[in-house]
This record gives C-alpha cells, structure tokens and sequence, in this order.
C-alpha cells in the first residue's frame, strides 16, 4: 500500500497471531527480501547479510524443528503453552525469514583492518538488525503482521543441513509473517524526553 516512512514504521508491530494468507504474490515478497539485500547499508560495504526466505512446507519445516528443540528442552508441564504459541504465532504463518550474518566475510573483514578485528562482529549485527528493520517494515506495508524470533542456536545445525547452507553463515534470527489473524497487543512508550538529550 506503499505509506510513507513515518507511517511505515508507526504500522509495524509485534503480531502473534497469524494466517497462511497472503495478500501479495511470492515474487512480491522476494522483490521485498531483494530490494532489502541490495540497498540496506554495511559496515565497509561489507553486505555480509544474508537471506533465506521458507515458504509452504519449508516454513512448516523449519517450527517443526522449533518444536522439537524446545519440547527436548521445556518442562513437561509447560511444553503445551510452548507449542501453541509455536502452531498460533509462528507455523500459522505463510512464510518465514531467516536472517544471517555470513562471518568468512567478517573474518576477512578483521584480517584486513586489524586495528577494529573486534568490532566487526558486533556491526554485522547492525547490519542485521538494519535489514531486519527495513525487511519488518516492507512486509507490513504488504499487508502482512510479523514477529521476530531468536531460536537460535538451538535449530542453528539442523537448519543449516536441511537446506544445504553454508557453514559459514551464523543465524541471527527468524521473522515469521502472514496475514494478521488478530490484533497486536497494546504497545507502551517511555517518555521520549526521558531518553534524548539535545544540545543547541
């Protein structure tokens, strides 16, 4: 629906409750992803980012191994709340996005220009979270409601040889979107004035 920037990001929320819709073709959502890899900023132009996007039984693939990790891992007594949030807010979904780092272009990165070796890692992590961003808010502007989720690393070994990735690539997170099936939860704000400080 194409809003602009400030409307964009007032849209974007938090959903947990989602449908295996889409309001949009695959080619639309993988223009989305493209546009984002392309133009989102890298430290030193790295474009370290990568994406995997998992649609239909690869999105179902992927919760089915959430599942499983957890349930090896959550209490008996709890492990049902922990699936239904996985079925309602995550496998409900039509899609989900895998976001990752690739650290070979880090490591060269740090071999390059040693006298930063130890930030690199932590702005690939900006970087991620900048696509994140931009990925997030695109999709809301789609139609589509998404979350963003950090399981790994507990799928991180299985994910990589399910679909034949690159040892080199470390996950960061996952966005699991569809089309709302409910609405966010009410979003609260600290004072703005609390946290910036503005000299002049």
């Amino acid at each position: 629906m194409k809003r602009n920037l400030d409307d964009a990001l007032l849209h974007r929320r938090s959903y947990y409750a989602l449908s295996a819709e889409s309001l949009v073709s695959d080619a639309q959502i993988e223009s989305c992803l493209r546009f984002a890899i392309k133009h989102v900023p890298s430290a030193y132009n790295s474009q370290s980012t990568r994406l995997v996007l998992l649609l239909r039984e690869h999105h179902t693939a992927l919760w089915q191994m959430v599942e499983r990790a957890l349930q090896a891992r959550v209490p008996v007594e709890d492990f049902p709340r922990t699936k239904a949030k996985i079925e309602t807010a995550f496998a409900s979904g039509y899609g989900t996005i895998l976001f990752y780092e690739d650290m070979a272009v880090v490591r060269e990165l740090q071999q390059r220009w040693p006298l930063y070796a130890g930030n690199f890692p932590t702005w690939a992590e900006h970087t991620s979270a900048m696509h994140q961003l931009v990925v997030w808010t695109k999709l809301e502007d789609m139609g589509f409601g998404a979350s963003l989720q950090h399981y790994n690393p507990l799928i991180d070994k299985e994910v990589q040889e399910q679909w034949s990735l690159s040892d080199s690539w470390r996950l960061i997170a996952q966005m699991p979107f569809g089309l709302p099936a409910g609405e966010p939860g009410e979003k609260t704000f600290q004072p703005v004035d609390s946290r910036i400080r503005i000299f002049k």
